[in-house]
């Protein structure tokens, strides 16, 4: 068997990886979206650098548009195989893929008009709602821990790891050539105390694994520190300042564990008496998919819901859908939490939010998670004081803050620990995939000290024996 690095290489998005087996079965992990990428970003979605009619079956390792956002496009040139994930999985991917159609078709009908002005030809969106519908129906669940065959060569499992609802590693058995073959590929590596989720499972022993590496180089806050901090912004934001706190955060996740936070803040009676506002409409679908799904929380959130049902939601607490109202936001002259998507501040409602709030020094702008370099978010927290937001120049006097103990990702310790439970002898070699370079740079020599013997950092394209 073969792997080759085609997305998620020297970024975090674009999460692409193709097994090749010794019969040429092809079998591919994660069809992501590339993000943040500037003017290139649209060009890399629509060229996939594989042949869709080739591929035999897509593994998801979860729901995330990086990871899952590009399947539409795979199934619209041309692959009609079975894309198999977890439960939860797929009812997130009913949202966001339907999400992300959306956004594109409205971001080319806005180009569209410009071109149309200019006299230029017009393009086409990526992929339709109707793309998304079709690759719906080829999607097949696979719950967790079960071993599911692929095909005569090819069987895989998915095991528990934190990140999101329905986030899982895959551990997949390749029979070849009377030879037995092990490979994990991490997917997302969630935390170890999260606030809703059951924490990464350990998983079997593995000869190869492809890990993610986002946070190989830092460490989080920790979660009480976390919890202490948002008091802290809230009441300097809106009680001392009688501002705004804008917090973009990521539909599914993190906006759900802000509200949990504040959710905690407000039945000790700390959490100060003003208005919050989730608008995202997909953040509400989001939550409810969230919900639907108590088997996938820890025991702490379990106990805290015997007493409080629903932790995502409490007097003051309102998600908005209708764009009226999304824009009579901007109308509100008493201090306010909003809570908006997306989490890297380059798309969705947000972006207005940034548009109105962003020059105001009484509002604060609050960063949950990472941020992609180039995104409006990674601007922000680099420090410039004057960002583009819709064509337009808007000078930064809001404080700009960070609370990224919110990450879904795993830091560097947590990595460690997630890989604790492998035999580091057996392990013939991992490839680091998802991060930027100074931070697999820094992991891999983290990893070589742990003991691990091995540590490769593959380039897109780059084309690995599994031997």
């Amino acid at each position: 068997m073969k792997v080759k690095f085609i997305g998620a290489t020297e970024s975090v998005t674009g999460s692409k990886h193709l097994l090749i087996t010794e019969k040429g079965s092809q079998i591919l992990l994660d069809c992501g979206l590339f993000q943040g990428m500037g003017k290139e970003t649209d060009e890399m979605n629509r060229k996939l650098d594989i042949n869709p009619s080739s591929i035999e079956a897509v593994i998801l390792s979860h729901a995330h548009v990086d990871h899952s956002g590009n399947l539409p496009t795979l199934v619209k040139q041309g692959f009609g195989g079975k894309i198999y994930c977890t439960p939860a999985t797929l009812d997130v991917c009913r949202i966001l893929l339907l999400d992300s159609a959306h956004i594109h078709q409205g971001d080319i009908a806005f180009i569209n008009k410009r071109r149309r002005k200019k006299g230029m030809p017009l393009i086409k969106p990526l992929y339709t709602i109707e793309d998304v519908e079709k690759c719906l129906t080829l999607f097949k669940i696979v719950p967790f821990n079960q071993e599911f065959k692929i095909n005569e060569e090819i069987s895989f499992h998915f095991s528990e790891n934190g990140h999101i609802i329905g986030s899982a590693t895959v551990n997949i058995t390749a029979h070849e050539n009377n030879k037995k073959t092990r490979l994990a590929f991490s997917g997302d590596v969630g935390r170890y105390k999260d606030q809703i989720l059951r924490a990464p499972s350990a998983f079997k022993q593995c000869d190869y694994i492809i890990c993610e590496a986002t946070y190989g180089n830092r460490l989080h806050e920790t979660l009480i520190d976390a919890g202490n901090k948002l008091l802290d912004i809230v009441k300097k934001t809106c009680v001392e300042k009688k501002g705004r706190l804008i917090i973009p955060a990521f539909s599914l996740g993190r906006t759900q564990e802000i509200l949990y936070s504040l959710d905690k803040l407000k039945g000790k009676g700390l959490l100060p008496d003003i208005k919050i506002f989730v608008d995202s409409p997909l953040s509400s679908a989001a939550t409810g998919v969230v919900r639907k799904h108590p088997e996938a929380f820890n025991e702490a959130l379990r106990e805290y819901m015997t007493k409080d049902p629903d932790p995502f939601g409490f007097d003051h607490t309102k998600f908005i859908t209708d764009v009226n109202e999304s824009k009579a936001l901007n109308l509100i002259e008493e201090p306010c939490i909003i809570i908006s998507a997306s989490g890297m501040c380059d798309a969705g409602r947000v972006k207005h939010h940034l548009r109105h709030n962003i020059s105001d020094k009484k509002n604060t702008v609050l960063i949950i998670g990472y941020c992609a370099p180039g995104t409006l978010g990674a601007k922000l927290l680099g420090g410039e004081k004057q960002v583009s937001i819709f064509g337009d120049l808007f000078e930064v006097n809001a404080e700009i803050d960070s609370l990224l103990s919110y990450s879904a990702h795993a830091d560097y310790k947590e990595l460690l620990k997630f890989l604790s439970c492998q035999d580091k002898k057996q392990v013939k070699t991992i490839f680091l995939v998802h991060g930027e370079d100074e931070a697999k740079q820094e992991f891999r020599e983290k990893l070589l000290l742990e003991g691990f013997s091995h540590v490769v950092i593959p380039n897109k394209g780059d084309v690995f024996p599994l031997d």
